[in-house]
């Protein structure tokens, strides 16, 4: 029987989403049509963009990737100077066009709209406690939770009722708000999500990563600050500081996979240069006498240049990739051993045979893609299978915004680093450690999130969210 095989790799934690927003050019929907293409990277389930004229909101929305879902009428249709937009990928929330952002609502103080990358841990703590009062929900997204704060806000101000809301959800949230007078961003107290501030000549841009502004020749002005919350409007930009000061936890995870390698993440230079760097202290920690290095590509591309580097040991390209598979395919009738990897990589015996081989990815999740690789490099020929890894063994899930395994489908929770070269069949298995890590990324290291790999998470959880993250399984 023919069936629907996933092709997005399921060794991967999946991106969490994207944010973009521009006010004041007469090209807007354009242009954030452009900066989403951009930031496919970060959600590929569904987009939506919404604009404003002045007097109303127009919307669009669908499921898929951007080039699929706008087309030239649908641009049109979305006039006004001053658009966001978001691509997603849930975290929070079923896979459903309702839950596709931005969300949208009209009341008191007009017209809102909102994107948020994150994930709020006390989202059904607040949305139990909305609908005792009231409040009707429309999807089941965790970000509908600010929107109806807002709404339930007593303050006198538009802008005090957002600081109001923001202030009471816990987790990890970058947010673009589009209003009747502009767009208000922010980005949570830690800092968990990127969230930056470019120029196009005399119009202001928000997005998720800095790559959007390079498609739109547009400069970087700086890095939107953990706790930091600005108004683009006909005033320009004006920020503010209006939540708790605390330690940054940004997500150490963004340097190791997430972001593009062409982006700048965390008022830090580009990607690229610290993967490399993660790849180099690998080789530090973990080299081994080999013929040559290869990465799995495309994500492992920067660490095993890195680690070619600093082992000595010539790089090349020992895997290809296919970049027009989509995210699913139809499996064959006749059974293909390792199908679902063998249509997304392809080995190169000319490369591997006979040789030595260390193959560098960025991260072990289940391991099991990990294994078809090995065995895939081998059938080429290769004479030894060295595994090395850029990231610690991930133990624990991620609560602040990306979609992860449970605790128990994490190999590493479970096995040691010893029982999982066995399981992938390699020679040798070797992680970069914590310490190299953190040593790699630029800046303080005690101002990462690193909880995926320590299970030390920067916000203690009530018991109530423990329930909701699914800590602990509730007594029957």
């Amino acid at each position: 029987m023919r069936k629907e095989l996933p092709i997005l790799s399921p060794d991967k934690f999946h991106d969490e989403c994207a944010v973009f927003g521009i006010y004041g050019h007469k090209e807007a929907a354009n242009l954030t049509y452009l900066g989403l293409y951009a930031l496919q990277h970060r959600g590929q389930e569904a987009s939506g963009i919404v604009s404003a004229d002045g007097d109303h909101f127009h919307v669009h929305k669908g499921m898929g990737l951007v080039a699929d879902i706008y087309d030239n009428q649908t641009l049109k249709n979305l006039t006004g100077s001053t658009a966001i937009g978001h691509n997603r990928y849930s975290t929070a929330g079923g896979q459903d066009l309702k839950n596709v952002q931005p969300l949208t609502v009209n009341f008191a103080f007009g017209n809102l709209a909102l994107a948020h990358n994150g994930n709020l841990i006390n989202a059904q703590v607040l949305r139990n406690e909305l609908e005792a009062y009231g409040a009707i929900f429309q999807s089941t997204s965790d970000s509908e939770v600010i929107i109806h704060l807002i709404a339930h806000s007593r303050a006198d101000t538009l802008l005090a009722r957002i600081i109001d809301a923001l202030s009471q959800v816990r987790g990890a949230f970058s947010v673009v708000l589009l209003t009747d007078d502009g767009i208000i961003a922010a980005r949570d107290p830690h800092g968990f999500r990127p969230l930056s501030l470019g120029r196009l000549r005399d119009t202001y841009l928000v997005a998720s990563e800095t790559c959007a502004f390079d498609l739109l020749d547009a400069e970087v002005v700086r890095e939107i600050e953990p706790g930091e919350l600005v108004v683009l409007n006909e005033q320009g930009v004006t920020s503010y500081k209006p939540f708790s000061s605390v330690q940054p936890a940004m997500c150490i995870f963004e340097y190791v996979y997430f972001a593009r390698p062409d982006s700048k993440i965390f008022g830090a230079n580009a990607v690229y240069t610290t993967r490399k760097a993660l790849g180099r202290q690998l080789a530090q920690e973990s080299w081994v006498p080999a013929d040559v290095v290869i990465p799995v590509p495309d994500s492992g591309v920067p660490a095993a240049l890195g680690y070619s580097e600093g082992a000595g040991i010539p790089f090349e390209t020992g895997l290809i990739r296919n970049h027009y598979v989509g995210r699913t395919f139809i499996e064959p009738e006749q059974s293909i051993r390792h199908f679902g990897v063998k249509v997304k990589l392809n080995a190169v015996p000319e490369v591997l045979h006979g040789k030595r081989v260390v193959v560098v990815d960025d991260s072990l999740v289940r391991g099991t893609t990990s294994r078809k690789i090995v065995k895939m490099i081998r059938q080429a020929g290769a004479k030894e299978v060295h595994m090395r890894i850029s990231s610690p063994p991930i133990i624990s899930p991620c609560f602040y915004g990306i979609d992860t395994p449970t605790k128990k489908e994490l190999i590493a929770s479970s096995h040691s680093v010893e029982e999982i070269r066995k399981y992938t069949t390699a020679d040798s298995l070797a992680y970069l450690s914590l310490d190299g890590m953190l040593k790699s990324a630029p800046g303080v290291p005690d101002h990462y999130c690193n909880a995926c790999f320590t299970e030390r998470y920067p916000i203690s959880f009530t018991r109530a969210e423990e329930f909701q993250l699914g800590l602990f399984e509730r007594s029957s």
